[in-house]
C-alpha cells in the first residue's frame, strides 16, 4: 500500500466529518429543514462520496517531501 494511499485513509474520515457537518448544518438551518428527513440520507451519501477524492488530494500535501520540493523550485531550502 503506498504512503499517499495510507496518508488519505487515515485523513479520510476527518474529511467525511467535516464535510457531512457542513451538508448538515445546510439542511438543518436553512428552509430546507422541511425536508430533512429526505435530505439527510443524500448528505451522508455525498459526503461518504467526495471525502475520498478530497483526501487523496490532500495527502501528498501532508509529506515533508512535498513541500522541500516546492522549496527547491522556489530557490529556497528547507
Amino acid at each position: 500500500m503506498s504512503v499517499r494511499l495510507q496518508i488519505a485513509a487515515l485523513i479520510y474520515m476527518m474529511v467525511q466529518a467535516v464535510s457531512f457537518g457542513v451538508g448538515t448544518i445546510l439542511v438543518l438551518a436553512t428552509p430546507l429543514k422541511a425536508h430533512e428527513m429526505a435530505l439527510m440520507p443524500w448528505v451522508i451519501i455525498i459526503s461518504a462520496v467526495l471525502s475520498a477524492p478530497v483526501a487523496w488530494y490532500i495527502a501528498p500535501r501532508l509529506r515533508a517531501r512535498y513541500w522541500r520540493q516546492r522549496a527547491d523550485l522556489a530557490g529556497k531550502s528547507v
